[in-house]
């Protein structure tokens, strides 16, 4: 049985325990205070991914409720993170229920990062993808404000990321989400031989997308492609942890970091 079998059956909720097994039997409703002899061991593949599923749609409601009010633009923006890991109806109700658990001004937010990042067990990719997708969903109306970054960096510091990482994802995935919203724009494929965004300071975002300066050397920037390329990696992300539902996720931001690499390529003449 998959993780997400194992979730609905209740399975996994009660092996996890804590803030994200309650939240879990909640919202598929089992109670989590029952036993349970399933023998699922921490760190284990099917755990750490319940784990990252549970977390992700359950801070993104947190994170779109930081302002004081959940807007349509966001709501949209959830929905389109759905659409993009191709979720079906089932998994899609249980993450917009998980959506609707993180609004809730009870919601435990550091009790749920502190669980995650034990699940995780030092994956730190997988924490970065993680923190990524809260990135994105905090500029759904293309901006950060202030009270979305003060709570990404709170997130950031419980999953072990320092202050200038976030600031400096963010710029990342503002970047990504500029390349992945002109090729839709377009109707190409991402880093194809025709490939250029449509408008904007695109060079610019593709340093960005890299995050490396136009100053750098091709070596740098080569060392940079390749670092994200392998931190990105779908089969490598879901052999340590990530969701299956994640995977188309995980290569369009292959495709957008190829993207962003073949710009530069194409500006510098290398």
């Amino acid at each position: 049985m998959s993780w997400f079998g194992k979730v609905l059956g209740g399975v996994i909720g009660f092996s996890l325990g804590g803030p994200i097994g309650a939240i879990l039997g909640g919202v598929v409703g089992h109670q989590i205070d029952k036993k349970n002899d399933d023998g699922l061991e921490p760190g284990s593949q099917e755990r750490v991914q319940a784990a990252f599923f549970t977390a992700t749609f359950s801070v993104m409601g947190h994170i779109a409720k930081a302002d004081g009010r959940v807007t349509e633009t966001e709501i949209r923006h959830a929905e389109e993170v759905m659409r993009r890991m191709g979720l079906d109806q089932t998994a899609r109700k249980l993450a917009i229920d998980l959506f609707s658990q993180g609004k809730e001004r009870d919601f435990d937010l550091h009790g749920v990062l502190e669980q995650f990042k034990r699940e995780c067990q030092r994956r730190r990719n997988l924490m970065q993808m993680f923190m990524e997708v809260q990135i994105s969903m905090a500029m759904a109306d293309g901006v950060v404000h202030q009270q979305e970054r003060t709570v990404l960096h709170e997130v950031g510091k419980s999953l072990g990321f320092p202050a200038f990482m976030i600031d400096q994802l963010i710029k990342m995935v503002q970047a990504q989400q500029r390349f992945y919203q002109h090729s839709r724009q377009q109707g190409g494929e991402h880093g194809g031989p025709g490939y250029q965004p449509a408008s904007g300071p695109s060079v610019e975002q593709a340093y960005q997308v890299l995050g490396v300066k136009s100053g750098d050397d091709q070596q740098t920037v080569k060392r940079a492609y390749r670092r994200l390329m392998s931190q990105h990696h779908p089969d490598k992300l879901v052999a340590k942890g990530l969701p299956e539902q994640m995977i188309k996720m995980a290569t369009e931001k292959t495709q957008e970091i190829k993207a962003a690499y073949e710009l530069i390529k194409r500006h510098k003449n290398w």
